[in-house]
C-alpha cells in the first residue's frame, strides 16, 4: 500500500493511503462490535423477562418486512436502481482532491474481511482439533493414575527422598542450578516431550489433594479436555485490541518497510517465551518441593499458588496465546487474500525468499502453539489458586450461574449477614468438592 495520496476515483487498494485503510477498517470493525454488543443486550433483555414468545413474533414480523422488501414493484425499484447507480458514477471529487477509499478499493477490502472470517473459523477449527489431539494422548496416563498398579507402586504410607521420586528426578539437573541455563533447557524441553507422564502424575495428585477430598475418583483429563474447551471459546474471539493489533499493521504496512515480516516473527518469540515460561513452572514447583522438604510420603505434591505465573496472572499467559494465534493467522490470510487478488508477483509481497519463510513460520506457530503450547496452559494453569469452573459439566455451571445470580438478585443492596440467598465465596465458585467428574 502507498504511504500518501495519489490517484483517480478509480484507484485500486495498494494505491490507498494505508492511513485511509485502517480508518475505513476501524469504522467497519466498530460498527460490528458495537452491533455485537447491542444484539448481546438484547439477547439477555428477552431472557431475562422470558419473552421468547414475543421475540418469535417480532423476529417473524422483521421477516414478513423483509419479505415486502424483496417484493418491491420491480419497474420502481429497477428506475430507483438506475439513479443510484447513475448518482453514484456522475459524483465526482472537487478538483485537487480524491475520495478517502475508491469503490473498487472499497470491494477489495470486503474481500479481505471476507477471507478474514472464513478462514478464522476454519484455522481455529486446526487449532483445537491439534489441541484434543494432544490431551486424547494422556487418556492412558489417567487411566493408570487412577489404577490399583499406580496407587501400589506409588503407596502413600511410604516415606522416600525427594530426590529419589521421579517428577523430581527428571528436572533436577545441573543446568537448572544456574539462572541462564534454567531458561535455556526449559526452552529445547518444550520441543521434546514437554509434558512426561511424571509430570502430568505429579500436578493430578496435588490438584486432586487440594481442590478434591483426597483419593476421589476424579477423572483430571477429561476435566483437562473442558478446560480446554473453555480456553477455546476465548481463543475464538476476537477482542478489541486484537482488532486494534490489526489496525495498526494494516496502518503501517508501508512498501519497504518489511511489516509482513516483522509480523510474522512476532508470534514466534512469543510463543516460545510462554512454553518456556510454562516449562519453567513445572521445573520451578520440582525445585520447590527438594526446598521444602528432604523427605517426602507418597507422590510429591507440589505447591499450588498463582505467583508462578507472570504478574500473579493465569490468564495473562492465555492472552499471549490468544494473541499469538490472531497474529499468525492474520497474516496467514492476508498473505492467501493478496494471493487471490493480485498474484504472487505483486509489490505486496516481498521476495519469494521471505514469502517462503513467512509460511513456513506460520506453520510452525500454529503446530506449536496448537499442539504443545495451548494444551500445556490447560494443564499447568490448573495449578493456579483458584479452581476453574470446569470442575463442573456445562449444565451444572449455568446452573450454577443462574443461581448466584438470582441470589444476588434477591440479596439486600447493603448485603446480608445471615444465610439464605448469599452467594458462594471466593469468586463463586467452591474449593472443595466430593465425587466423580
Amino acid at each position: 500500500m502507498g504511504g500518501g495520496g495519489g490517484g483517480g476515483n478509480s484507484r485500486e487498494l495498494d494505491q490507498t493511503p494505508t492511513w485511509a485503510v485502517a480508518s475505513v477498517c476501524g469504522v467497519i470493525v466498530l460498527i460490528s462490535i458495537l452491533l455485537e454488543k447491542g444484539l448481546h443486550h438484547v439477547g439477555e433483555f428477552f431472557s431475562h423477562r422470558k419473552k421468547k414468545k414475543k421475540k418469535k413474533k417480532k423476529a417473524a414480523a422483521a421477516a414478513d418486512h423483509l419479505g415486502g422488501v424483496v417484493d418491491w414493484p420491480p419497474p420502481y425499484y429497477a428506475h430507483n436502481a438506475r439513479m443510484l447507480a447513475e448518482a453514484s458514477m456522475a459524483t465526482k471529487c472537487p478538483e485537487g482532491k480524491v475520495p478517502l477509499i475508491s469503490i473498487n478499493a472499497l470491494h477489495q477490502l470486503h474481500i479481505f474481511i471476507f477471507f478474514l472470517a472464513v478462514f478464522h473459523v476454519s484455522y481455529s477449527a486446526i487449532t483445537m482439533a491439534l489441541g484434543r489431539a494432544k490431551i486424547r494422548a494422556w487418556k492412558e496416563w489417567e487411566k493408570e493414575a487412577a489404577g490399583q498398579d499406580y496407587e501400589f507402586s506409588h503407596d502413600p504410607t511410604r516415606f522416600r527422598f525427594t530426590h529419589e521420586t521421579s517428577f523430581v528426578r527428571q528436572h533436577m539437573n545441573v543446568l537448572n542450578k544456574f539462572p541462564a541455563s534454567f531458561y535455556i533447557s526449559n526452552f529445547f524441553r518444550q520441543f521434546f516431550r514437554s509434558v512426561r507422564q511424571a509430570d502430568y502424575c505429579a500436578l493430578r495428585h496435588s490438584f486432586v489433594n487440594v481442590h478434591l477430598a483426597p483419593g476421589s475418583k476424579f477423572d483430571f483429563q477429561k476435566y483437562i479436555k473442558r478446560s480446554l474447551e473453555d480456553d477455546f471459546k476465548v481463543i475464538v474471539g476476537i477482542s478489541p485490541p486484537l482488532w486494534a493489533s490489526a489496525l495498526i499493521f494494516l496502518f503501517l504496512n508501508v512498501n519497504g518497510w518489511h511489516t509482513m515480516l516483522w509480523i510474522s516473527i512476532m508470534p514466534v518469540v512469543i510463543i516460545l517465551s510462554v512454553g518456556t515460561k510454562l516449562q519453567g513452572i513445572i521445573c520451578r514447583m520440582a525445585i520447590d518441593i527438594t526446598e521444602r522438604h528432604a523427605v517426602i510420603q507418597g507422590i510429591p505434591m507440589v505447591q499450588v499458588s498463582d505467583s508462578y505465573f507472570w504478574f500473579a496472572r493465569p490468564t495473562f499467559v492465555l492472552f499471549l496465546i490468544h494473541f499469538t494465534l490472531f497474529q499468525n493467522g492474520f497474516q496467514i490470510i492476508y498473505f492467501l487474500w493478496i494471493l487471490y487478488e493480485y498474484g504472487m508477483d505483486s509489490c505486496f509481497n516481498d521476495s519469494e525468499e521471505f514469502v517462503f519463510a513467512r509460511l513456513c513460520l506460520g506453520v510452525v506457530v500454529q503446530v506449536l502453539c496448537s499442539y504443545v503450547t495451548l494444551p500445556l496452559y490447560a494443564l499447568v494453569s490448573q495449578m493456579g489458586s483458584t479452581m476453574k469452573q470446569s470442575i463442573f459439566d456445562e449444565q451444572t455451571s449455568k446452573a450454577l450461574k443462574n443461581w448466584r445470580a438470582g441470589a444476588k438478585k434477591k440479596a439486600p443492596t447493603g448485603g446480608s449477614k445471615h444465610g439464605g440467598g448469599g452467594s458462594p465465596t471466593a469468586g463463586g465458585s467452591p474449593t472443595k468438592a466430593d465425587g466423580d467428574a
